[in-house]
């Protein structure tokens, strides 16, 4: 195999491994894993009727809300933050300084006598800063119950994909529900939710194009200027 070959394969190589960065799945902060398998009920003697089933049951008043490890809940993200801050420092500072030779009597530097010495200095300083930041997330996911608290706190957890032409889009959410703010509905909404954290990320090439090379991000960390 010639050595143009080698380059052209070499490149090929490259080019799959580049592509194959930009569909990677976006890292993720919410609590792990985003979803579980429901814990396994210590069935008894398996006494199974026509709609009755051991293995499914749940006490005769009890809800469907969400309350045991595998459940659902439906989380109705609603969450607008706005914030502004503006800062306007200024310094001045003025100094001025005179010194005057005295007489000079059987000494050296006679010349100097009586002569004059002034000496100003000023520094002036100002900076002004503003900073305004706008954020609305609307939407609508339904998480698992991944492990229950002492307390009856459940920390939920989950993961919504939607795949479109030009990549997928990533909708998460996790944080700690207490059981009294969920509805009748098996909902609560995301600003009850403690710990919580949420995101809304893709991996198309359109998000790709938008972050900066880790060679240009190195060389953007060790250059001083």
């Amino acid at each position: 195999m010639g050595d143009t070959m080698k380059h052209v394969l070499a490149i090929l190589i490259a080019t799959l491994a580049l592509a194959g960065c930009f569909n990677t799945v976006p890292a993720t902060a919410v609590h792990q894993p985003m979803s579980v398998r429901p814990e396994l009920k210590d069935a008894g003697a398996a006494n199974n009727g026509a709609i009755f089933n051991v293995a499914s049951s749940r006490p005769l008043f009890e809800d469907r809300r969400a309350r045991f490890v595998g459940d659902t809940l439906t989380i109705n993200i609603a969450e607008k933050t706005q914030a502004s801050k503006k800062s306007d420092t200024k310094a001045e500072r003025t100094q001025a300084m005179d010194v005057s030779v005295p007489s000079v009597v059987n000494l050296p530097f006679k010349g100097a006598q009586g002569m004059t010495l002034g000496l100003d200095s000023s520094s002036k300083f100002g900076g002004t800063g503003q900073n305004t930041s706008s954020n609305d997330f609307i939407s609508t996911i339904t998480v698992m119950v991944i492990d229950v608290y002492p307390n009856g706190n459940l920390l939920v957890s989950g993961e919504k994909q939607l795949g479109l032409k030009d990549g997928e889009e990533f909708i998460r959410f996790s944080g700690v529900v207490n059981p009294y703010t969920i509805t009748g509905a098996n909902t609560v909404q995301s600003t009850q939710v403690a710990d919580a954290r949420m995101e809304f990320k893709a991996n198309g090439f359109l998000d790709s194009s938008q972050v900066m090379g880790w060679l240009s991000r190195v060389f953007l960390s060790v250059l001083p200027f």
